[in-house]
């Protein structure tokens, strides 16, 4: 019988956590490592306070310790090539290498793959320079999109109601820096009109295996009003994303992406998450990501039957076909738990107080410990997760889990899966 294995997950949030709670079923696994992880997570791995950009100290750290695998989740990580750093010292991984996570690392090269294998998405035009921008948005429909082309935490795109917004939101990115060297080049493309799906995909540069659908909250106010956050909540599967509508995107969008990046030279293994928008004229892809989606992975692994480190290494090893990747019935929600005031100002310190009965359904995000009481420590500090045989079942879970739970300033959104439901008919 072969040993049991030390795995090592890089990143410290609930979309993290949510990871290392599947990772902990496999009887393959002897130990989880998290990198730098955080205090609400250390029932189920050991936490090793090493940043998650800090590639150096962590492949050290990985060989000095001998692991057996390797999971890297958060994007900044996998666009600086701790991927490549960590397959280069022996270490096998989950994540794409460098050159793959390109398609989330930069928008431009996203959009002109899309552009050159006939891949459908919003039109669009690239600039380097402001004042030529500024000239273009003169002869732009509104509203219109500005993207950022690098990595911004979420925060590069921009949908311009106006003209003047939509000046003031290149002059942000490219005269005032914004998002540093991230604005320098900029997107600018049609806006799309339709519900909004998000799907993770298994991937291991040839096989492509999509997981359940959800649904993101991005606002962060009821109706989706206020500012646009990381995620207030996600519900899985979404409605919208029909069995035709899948079958659609399987053949226009995620084989075809897929088998450009192996064209390109840069196959891409690791979990790749589409972004799309179902309009009138079909799917289209808003965005990829190169890795996980938070909080989407937060409903998604609750209805993967299948062992989760099985798949992982399938898709390390390219032997994904091999796999048979089963999904639960039923639906999740997830209800996120923030500081009042995210994403703008907002404290931290704050006691939280959660029924012991409820950790296992909690996964853990912006928290800290303080003389053994765990506090606040981010804007987003946990997500609430329950699944049901109906969404109505799911969501209900979900809210009665958030009640349970106390901290001053606590702040959620009520609406979690109200449209899906309405799409449903409920």
């Amino acid at each position: 019988m072969n040993a049991k294995k030390k795995v090592l997950v890089i990143g410290s949030g609930g979309r993290e956590h949510a990871v290392i709670r599947r990772l902990k079923e496999s009887p393959e696994i002897e130990t989880i490592y998290a990198l730098p992880g955080n205090a609400g997570m250390k029932n189920d791995a050991v936490c090793v306070p090493i940043g998650a950009m800090d590639l150096d100290a962590i492949v050290a750290y990985a060989v000095r310790s001998a692991m057996d695998y390797c999971v890297v989740t958060p994007d900044d990580p996998l666009a600086a090539g701790l991927v490549d750093r960590l397959e280069g010292a022996g270490i096998p991984c989950f994540g794409p290498r460098q050159n793959a996570a390109v398609i989330e690392s930069s928008k431009v090269f996203a959009k002109d793959l899309m552009r050159r294998y006939g891949i459908p998405t919003a039109r669009y035009e690239v600039f380097t320079d402001c004042a030529a921008a500024l000239a273009y948005l003169k002869t732009a429909p509104m509203p219109t999109v500005i993207k950022a082309d690098g990595l911004a935490l979420g925060k590069g795109v921009i949908i311009a109601g106006t003209l003047p917004e939509a000046e003031a939101a290149v002059r942000a990115m490219m005269e005032d820096h914004q998002f540093g060297a991230s604005g320098d080049r900029i997107v600018i493309e049609e806006f799309l009109e339709g519900p909004e799906v998000s799907v993770l995909a298994f991937t291991d540069g040839k096989t492509l295996v999509p997981l359940v659908s959800s649904m993101d909250h991005k606002r962060a106010g009821d109706g989706d009003t206020g500012l646009n956050t990381g995620g207030m909540g996600t519900v899985a599967p979404n409605p919208y994303y029909t069995a035709e509508v899948a079958q659609t995107c399987m053949e226009t969008i995620f084989l075809p992406t897929i088998r450009a990046m192996v064209k390109e030279g840069r196959p891409f293994k690791g979990c790749l998450y589409f972004g799309l928008m179902v309009t009138k004229d079909g799917p289209k892809v808003i965005e990829y990501n190169c890795r996980f989606g938070d909080p989407e992975t937060q409903v998604v692994l609750p209805l993967l039957r299948t062992d989760l480190f099985t798949v992982m290494r399938a898709v390390t090893e390219e032997r994904l076909d091999q796999v048979q990747v089963e999904l639960e019935p039923g639906s999740a929600c997830c209800v996120i738990l923030a500081s009042a005031g995210y994403p703008s100002h907002y404290d931290k310190g704050i006691p939280i107080d959660i029924p012991d009965t409820l950790r296992s359904s909690i996964c853990f995000a912006g928290v800290a410990e303080k003389d053994g009481q765990l506090v606040t420590n981010g804007g987003r500090v946990l997500g609430c997760v329950a699944t049901g045989d109906t969404l109505s079942d799911a969501i209900s879970g979900a809210y009665s889990i958030a009640d349970a739970i106390h901290f001053e300033n606590k702040y959620c959104r009520r609406d979690i899966g109200k449209r899906a439901l309405a799409a449903l008919g409920e």
